[in-house]
C-alpha cells in the first residue's frame, strides 16, 4: 500500500518544502526569474543569508524559488503552503478555509488568504499558465 501522502517531510519541514519546490520548479538547476539566465547563478550561503537565496550574475538580482509564484512575499512557511495546496488538489469537492485553519493550525484569516491565492493559481492553470506541476504529486 502506498505511503500516506501527508506524512512526507515536505509537508512538515520548511527546508524540505523549499528543496522539493526547487526540484519541481527547476529540475535542471535554478533559472533567474528576472532575466531568465541559467548560467552565472550562485547560491548564497552563510549566516547573513537566508536558506535558498540565489544571486544572478547577469542582472545582479537576488531571488528564491518562490519568486513569481503564489508563495512570493508571504510570511507563511512554505511547508504550510505545500500542505494546503496538496489538500486542495487532492480533494474532489474542495477544501474550506475553515478546514485549512484546523489542519494547519493557522488563523482563519491566514487560511482564507492561502485558499484564495491557491484557487486563483489553479484557475490560471486551467487557462494554461502552467502552475499545476507545483501541486501535482511526483510518483
Amino acid at each position: 500500500m502506498a505511503e500516506y501522502l501527508f506524512n512526507e517531510p515536505r509537508f512538515h519541514d520548511p527546508e524540505a518544502a523549499r528543496e522539493h519546490l526547487e526540484s519541481v520548479r527547476w529540475p535542471n538547476g535554478p533559472i533567474c526569474p528576472h532575466c531568465g539566465a541559467v548560467d552565472r547563478i550562485s547560491k548564497l550561503a552563510g549566516e547573513s543569508h537566508r536558506a535558498g537565496l540565489y544571486d544572478c550574475g547577469h542582472c545582479r538580482d537576488q531571488f528564491t524559488v518562490t519568486v513569481g509564484t503564489v508563495f512570493e512575499r508571504s510570511k507563511i512557511s512554505l511547508d504550510k503552503w505545500l500542505f494546503a495546496a496538496a489538500l486542495m488538489a487532492s480533494s474532489k469537492k474542495g477544501v474550506s478555509s475553515k478546514q485549512i485553519e484546523r489542519m494547519l493550525g493557522v488563523t482563519y484569516k491566514t487560511a482564507w488568504f492561502m485558499s484564495h491565492r491557491l484557487r486563483e493559481a489553479m484557475k490560471r492553470e486551467r487557462q494554461g499558465n502552467g502552475l499545476a506541476r507545483v501541486w501535482r504529486r511526483n510518483d
